[in-house]
């Protein structure tokens, strides 16, 4: 009696377990296709955690607690795309070293920094965008003489050490007098105390250093780019439904005025008018 009870009992618990399993493996697989793809993400949880830099004035800086840019206007323009309120967003600081591994691990569901398209991370990632097709330019004193690279013969320009802008300078430009430091912000700070004639990155990131208070109304992004750096919105390489929502996501801002709004916010302040967004150029998401 006591042996068929106990092996009544050691049955029921093995039914027990097996059906705990199954259950187990089925909310497991269930979860995890909520969360495969940022769409079903950010329908089941209304929360999405965004890469963003947190060094760049007017793209994306963070200040305490707070991030602000035109990154950070892009990444909310995405979230409330895809139904996600303002509440909902997490913002976790990424370098251009760790883009591509934080999408990979899942340590972030979207990467909004400066992130450039090409085949090399396409290889790893996939892209959405491009939001802004960014160039090499020139920031320079309003008054400046300076039109464009051709007008840098003998004159100071300053560049981060190592840089592809840097190089270029070096390789393109070679009656330039390069000066290299191992920020932009340096180069500003000698930019706005006279000891350069111009600062040389993306436009983008010129336009938000003309963007800060301290600059408002010295400098000026001469506007002519000689090189092109599509900005993209990085995810999962396999997330290719994510990828064609935000698409569409950035096609209507295109047309509804949020695009132009979020620049106008942001890098708007440094005087440079809203670019308008080529929808034509948007990615085949892969």
């Amino acid at each position: 009696m006591r042996i068929t009870r106990m092996t009544a009992v050691v049955g029921a618990f093995a039914l027990a377990m097996t059906a705990a399993a199954c259950g187990g493996d089925d909310s497991g697989s269930g979860s995890g296709s909520k969360a495969s793809g940022i769409v079903g993400k950010a329908a089941s949880d209304k929360k999405l955690v965004f890469g963003v830099k947190a060094d760049q004035p007017g793209l994306g800086l963070q200040t305490g607690g707070t991030y602000t840019g035109f990154d950070i206007e892009i990444a909310k323009i995405i979230a409330k795309g895809l139904g996600v309120p303002e509440s909902g967003i997490e913002y976790k600081t990424t370098v251009s070293s760790n883009r591509e591994p934080f999408l990979q691990q899942g340590q972030v569901d979207m990467v909004v920094a400066t992130y450039t398209i090409n085949d090399e991370r396409k290889k790893v990632v996939n892209f959405a965008g491009p939001y802004y097709i960014a160039g090499q330019d020139l920031l320079v004193p309003v008054a400046s003489p300076i039109t464009g690279p051709e007008s840098l013969a003998g004159k100071k320009v300053c560049s981060v050490s190592g840089s592809t802008p840097a190089k270029r300078i070096q390789n393109e430009y070679k009656d330039a007098k390069l000066q290299q430091f191992d920020a932009y912000s340096k180069c500003v700070t000698a930019l706005a105390g006279g000891q350069v004639d111009a600062v040389t990155t993306d436009d983008i990131i010129l336009a938000g250093y003309a963007s800060q208070d301290q600059y408002a109304g010295k400098f000026k992004v001469v506007g002519k780019k000689f090189s092109e750096e599509p900005y993209g919105v990085g995810l999962k390489k396999d997330d290719t439904e994510g990828c064609n929502k935000i698409n569409e996501i950035l096609k209507a801002a295109a047309s509804d005025g949020s695009y132009k709004a979020a620049w106008d916010n942001t890098l708007g302040k440094s005087g440079q008018a809203a670019p308008t967004l080529d929808v034509t150029k948007l990615t085949n998401c892969s």
